[in-house]
């Protein structure tokens, strides 16, 4: 692939260009890239610059406060880190997902659809439809959503109205639009009344249209634009996600789904409480972002990508019957076992928001979402692990605790740390095959970010442990003037001092 352009074989004297920030993603991150005297890349690196900290900071607190404290590592995901702590928390109090009860199951798996809906439509109009429907080279001050509701008013008053009734499900089950509660251990805290759930039924059908309607746009706009679309940013990888028993999309509960960039199976089913055997982290020294690899294959072999593209590329079917139908049109296109286009993760992204407007409507004609059987508990332990598939994948989290049932360890795997790898082979692939040997403009620098953005990262969810980034501290005076700085280098040396 394009590892060999992580780093440079003799990078003095090379040029640098920077693109800092990246634009309309969640969190801080740049690209760097090294040029020769020809303006060939020699290096491309997507750098996460911010550090967050929230496996540190979570220890020392009581395990019942994690639901609603995590969900401060994004404003954009809260509900999935919300869910992927209540499933963790729930087995502390001897609670396993089989042993919820029915309306606690499904109120779950109803706020989680409203999530997955709301973060699905914020990301494509918002963010991305500008690059998609003007052109990766157009005009900087047409690349947002404004210029889209000027020029496009009917698909971005859609993208705002698909995104609002997805957090008007999560106000009816957890009380606000962000950061609100619901999931509690063992169950969840209220039911809908059904004056919320009629209210949320009354436009269903509009939303389903709407669904329907942004697949068949991005289907339109993808196929329009081939090769290029098909080949831009294009990368072969693993995949990886939670599948149901039967073999149908799952997002909020199942066993891990492996495969290999032809469709071969490497794990299925796997018990995603054992993932600690199944997955390692590796720590590099220019990102506080770690590198997630499947450990049997080793760190060449084994990353992979997760998401809206591996979900619908691992599963067998999906089990709502509009989406089900688009996932085989797209399956169709892809012409082999799993599709590696980056840019078709836009594609697949809606065909799940299309499957969640599908769930929504089944669910609100469920009576358990109105049921008060909500609790249940058993014998406490002192570890839990929750797994869920987020917007941007497949999403860790993983606590401990002692006899005060105060936390003593954590460990989060961020959706986008497992895409960590992906994003970077997908920047190396447009710095090699489009970037290389041009003039480097504001357009064509623009390209990088299209690639980053196609995968939807949440850069400040994905980045909790120091790891090895080296550190720089500077103070200042009023004047502007630095009169201190302490450095702390990738090797854990420090140094202290202007000199």
């Amino acid at each position: 692939m394009y590892e060999h352009l992580e780093t440079a074989v003799n990078p003095a004297g090379l040029k640098r260009v920077v693109v800092d920030p990246v634009s309309r993603v969640e969190g801080h991150g740049k690209v760097t890239l090294l040029l020769d005297a020809e303006n060939r890349v020699q290096q491309a690196r997507l750098h996460i610059v911010e550090f967050r900290g929230f496996e540190k900071f979570i220890q020392g607190r009581p395990y019942w406060e994690l639901p609603v404290l995590v969900q401060r590592l994004c404003g954009i995901c809260p509900v999935s880190h919300h869910l992927a702590a209540a499933k963790a928390i729930d087995q502390l109090v001897g609670v396993d997902p089989a042993d919820l009860t029915p309306a606690a199951d499904k109120l779950r798996r109803l706020l989680h659809f409203g999530q997955v809906l709301q973060s699905h439509a914020l990301h494509f109009f918002h963010l991305s439809s500008p690059d998609l429907l003007f052109g990766f080279d157009s005009d900087i001050a047409k690349r947002n959503v404004i210029a889209v509701l000027a020029e496009y008013p009917e698909i971005g008053l859609q993208g705002v109205k698909l995104r609002k009734y997805g957090q008007e499900v999560i106000r009816m089950v957890s009380g606000k639009r962000v950061h609100g509660t619901g999931a509690i251990p063992g169950g969840m805290n209220k039911a809908l009344s059904r004056d919320e759930r009629d209210y949320l039924l009354r436009d269903i059908d509009q939303v389903l249209a709407w669904a329907e309607s942004a697949v068949a746009l991005i289907k339109s706009v993808h196929t329009a634009n081939l090769p290029y679309y098909d080949e831009f940013a294009t990368i072969r990888s693993n995949y990886l996600g939670l599948i149901k028993s039967n073999g149908a999309m799952e997002l909020y509960h199942g066993g891990i789904r492996a495969k290999t960039d032809s469709g071969a199976t490497i794990v299925d089913h796997y018990d995603y409480c054992a993932y600690t055997d199944l997955i390692h982290e590796e720590v590099r020294s220019w990102s506080y972002m770690k590198f997630p690899y499947l450990t049997a294959l080793g760190k060449a072999d084994g990353w992979y990508r997760v998401g809206p593209l591996a979900r619908v590329n691992n599963c067998d079917f999906i089990d709502t019957p509009l989406a089900e139908a688009a996932r085989v049109e797209f399956k169709q296109h892809g012409g082999e076992a799993m599709v590696h286009s980056t840019l078709a993760f836009h594609w697949a992204r809606l065909i799940e928001l299309l499957h969640c407007a599908e769930g929504i409507k089944i669910l609100l004609r469920d009576s358990d979402v109105m049921s008060s059987h909500l609790l249940v508990q058993g014998e406490k332990r002192y570890e839990g692990i929750g797994v869920i598939e987020a917007p941007r994948g497949t999403l860790f989290h993983h606590y401990q605790i002692d006899d005060n049932d105060i936390v003593t360890k954590a460990n989060l795997i961020v959706s986008t740390t497992s895409n960590n790898m992906g994003m970077n082979e997908s920047v190396r692939q447009v710095a090699a095959e489009y970037l290389s040997g041009r003039e480097l403009t504001e357009p064509l620098l623009n390209s990088l970010e299209v690639a980053i953005r196609a995968y939807d990262p949440c850069l400040s969810c994905a980045t909790h442990a120091v790891g090895k980034m080296p550190l720089q501290l500077e103070l200042v005076d009023a004047e502007g003037q630095v009169i201190d700085r302490l450095i702390r280098h990738s090797d854990g040396e420090f140094e202290h001092g202007l000199a």
